[in-house]
């Protein structure tokens, strides 16, 4: 359940801007990888591609998951496949139940006809309440009507472990926690980790990945990413930014 992205090119619609010039990336089932880089750098246009966010279209290049294309696909269809998505702001809809949300996503992504027992539905849920430490009545309100910005990112990481994906992609989930709620955040998503899931998270900050140990990391700047490692690649980024990416980038440099 290999995720492949090899030069990607995408614009922005409206403008015609290119944002993503050349991006290749190759997350293999079971690992957790991470992709760092300054603010405006396309990281967030680089997962909304992958999803089929439509504001964004591809030029050239491929995305497959597992073999099998993902761009061609609808954006069901990239659920289907295991693809999964928790957003750096999710959005707060008023009228349509956190609970009955998650049943619908749930039963959107089972082969054609089948649904999720409810009392299987119930007992899941409440067993991932309880992990992320979330009050009862979380699933009772409006999706993320009123809900605090640790609760929307929890919400995220809640919806994940429901829908079970092959492939969480995670933009941002660390931003705006405090140490308290980052901790119980990356349990969530470190309970996910088995053989068969492989996760893609989007962050600025090595604290998260202190608590969710990457297996690699990648670092994204104008359009592409220029640098690839392991865990310690964290580290040299925390100690001297990302200056000497920039100038790689600018040079023309992809390691």
């Amino acid at each position: 359940m290999t995720l492949v992205v090899k030069n990607l090119h995408a614009i922005v619609k409206e403008t015609g801007e290119e944002i993503l010039k050349g991006v290749d990336l190759t997350v293999p089932t079971g690992e957790v990888h991470a992709i760092m880089g300054p603010n405006g750098n396309g990281k967030s246009t680089l997962v909304s591609t992958i999803m089929g966010y439509p504001a964004y279209e591809v030029t050239t290049g491929t995305v497959t998951f597992d073999g099998q294309d993902v761009l061609s696909r609808s954006i069901t269809e990239r659920a289907q496949l295991g693809l999964f998505l928790g957003m750096q702001y999710p959005a707060e809809i008023p009228g349509v139940k956190n609970i009955d949300f998650i049943r619908q996503a749930m039963n959107a992504t089972q082969p054609e006809g089948q649904t999720v027992p409810v009392l299987e539905f119930l007992q899941q849920l409440n067993e991932a309440k309880q992990l992320l430490k979330m009050p009862d009545d979380i699933t009772d309100r409006y999706l993320n009507v009123g809900f605090s910005g640790g609760e929307k990112k929890r919400n995220e990481v809640l919806q994940m472990m429901m829908l079970k994906p092959k492939l969480a992609i995670l933009d941002e989930i660390d931003s705006g926690l405090d140490i308290d709620a980052l901790r119980i955040v990356a349990n969530g998503i470190n309970h996910m980790r088995t053989p068969q899931f492989s996760a893609l998270l989007i962050t600025h900050y090595e604290r998260l990945l202190e608590y969710v140990k990457p297996d690699r990391i990648h670092v994204m700047v104008d359009g592409r990413v220029v640098q690839s490692g392991g865990p310690e690649l964290a580290d040299e980024l925390e100690k001297g930014g990302y200056a000497k990416f920039e100038q790689m980038s600018k040079d023309g440099v992809h390691e």
